[in-house]
């Protein structure tokens, strides 16, 4: 186990040594870095080489027309100056929360029904766009964006990781489940709205006074599109996946469930939300689509080769018995509550996923409910909660959201570790504290 562990970390170190001081290409560094621990963990090289083949080509397939429909959205809303409509009214209307808790707080409802993954890609060029009108650094709104969408991806249901462990715990009680998640959420995206407050004060390239705080000369364009043009393609997609993730409580059977699934699919209300952002063009449409279509190719390569060469990462990590390891923890009987978040916390910081840390630490849990005295609704509750801000605990190179993250906001890694993977690590901190202490309160009563 602790070879295993120290040979993650040894890859880990190379990353950070070969993006942030050798300016190697973060591509060519993931994939030394995967070779690097498939000899650490005496893996064979031609089956090494298979491994990385099978995670590259599986990050591609499942999320490639996903940032590809995304990236083309972000480019047309910016040429046609949509994200500025939306930008001024979200100034406009949450004019009195510091910017990085607004935008903390749009995570918070857009992540709700959408991957976290996705709504990153949908909102991205709309924070890209709030960082240029109101002079405020990039990095802070990004660790303020990625933070508050991260919180409700692990805490609230319909999202897989939640409802995968309701019911690996056989939990009943869903609307339990979602109001505890959502009031915990609500609190750990504050914390990470509070990171970005910092990290934009300790930059000092922003101004302080209220009356100018959020105010640019271009907000005031006369020809930016309506709002409610400007936000369709961004509100159609997580309308249809909130409808998708409904579609999950229907039988599959009732009639025409598969178009409706198809349509519903992230992939495809993405791709309906790039026809809707066609529509924001009156005039030389035809040449508009096509220069936009190119530009969002162009944009989206880079993401997509360093995002799959993490996912290659991923799965020679994943050759590791993880499991049996997290299985050891268990035998600490003693810290009870705090049994399920180190599960879920040792396999995320491992191997990258939330979604399989969550799935993988309710399962070894759920024997020991009845030992540890969470065998209640409330019990699994608390439970489901720890191994939640557990599998936030931490976000760094080997997952596929700290790419999308750092890629799509223009961070270096090094950036990327200072802002996104350590404010994961305050709210996994502070959710574990918060889990803790509401738990104690629960067993006290």
């Amino acid at each position: 186990m602790i070879f295993s562990l120290t040979s993650i970390f040894l890859a880990i170190l190379w990353i950070i040594l070969g993006t942030s001081y050798t300016k190697w290409h973060p591509f060519l560094v993931l994939f030394t870095a995967a070779l690097f621990l498939a000899f650490l963990l005496n893996i064979p090289p031609l089956e090494a080489l298979e491994f990385i083949k099978e995670g590259f080509g599986k990050i591609v397939k499942n999320i490639g027309l996903l940032i590809l429909f995304g990236t083309i959205i972000g480019v047309v809303l910016e040429r046609s100056h949509a994200t500025l409509s939306i930008a001024k009214w979200v100034l406009k209307h949450l004019n009195r929360l510091p910017l990085p808790y607004s935008v903390s707080f749009i995570g918070y409802l857009v992540s709700i029904p959408v991957f976290c993954d996705a709504a990153f890609v949908i909102l991205s060029q709309l924070n890209k766009t709030l960082s240029q009108q109101t002079n405020t650094p990039l990095a802070g709104l990004t660790v303020a964006l990625s933070t508050g969408l991260f919180a409700p991806h692990v805490l609230i249901p319909p999202t897989p990781g939640p409802l995968a462990a309701a019911a690996n715990l056989n939990l009943e009680n869903l609307i339990l489940l979602i109001a505890v998640g959502g009031i915990i959420a609500f609190i750990l995206i504050l914390v990470g709205g509070a990171y970005g407050n910092y990290f934009i004060k300790k930059s000092h390239k922003i101004k302080h006074k209220k009356d100018i705080q959020y105010t640019n000369p271009g907000m005031h364009q006369k020809n930016l599109p309506p709002f409610m043009m400007a936000i369709l393609p961004i509100l159609i997609p997580i309308l249809l996946m909130c409808i998708g993730g409904l579609l999950t409580f229907l039988p599959c059977s009732a009639m025409g469930m598969s178009y409706l699934r198809l349509i519903t699919s992230p992939t495809i209300a993405l791709g309906v939300g790039m026809l809707f952002a066609f529509r924001l063009v009156n005039s030389n449409k035809r040449s508009f689509i096509h220069e936009s279509i190119s530009k969002g190719i162009e944009q989206a390569a880079p993401i997509l080769i360093i995002t799959g060469m993490g996912g290659a990462l991923g799965t020679i990590i994943e050759t590791i018995p993880l499991q049996s390891y997290a299985i050891e923890i268990t035998s600490l009987e003693s810290l009870g509550i705090l049994i399920p978040f180190a599960i879920a916390a040792l396999l995320k910081t491992a191997q990258g996923s939330s979604t399989v840390a969550i799935i993988t630490a309710s399962s070894v849990i759920f024997p020991l409910l009845p030992l540890l005295g969470l065998e209640s609704e409330m019990g699994k509750v608390w439970t489901i909660m720890a191994i939640g801000v557990g599998s936030m605990t931490v976000s760094h190179a080997n997952d596929s959201y700290f790419w999308i993250v750092s890629q799509m906001s223009d961070m270096d890694v090094k950036t990327a570790y200072k802002t996104h993977t350590l404010g994961t690590f305050f709210q996994g901190m502070v959710g574990l504290a918060v889990v803790f202490i509401g738990y104690s309160i629960w067993n006290f009563f």
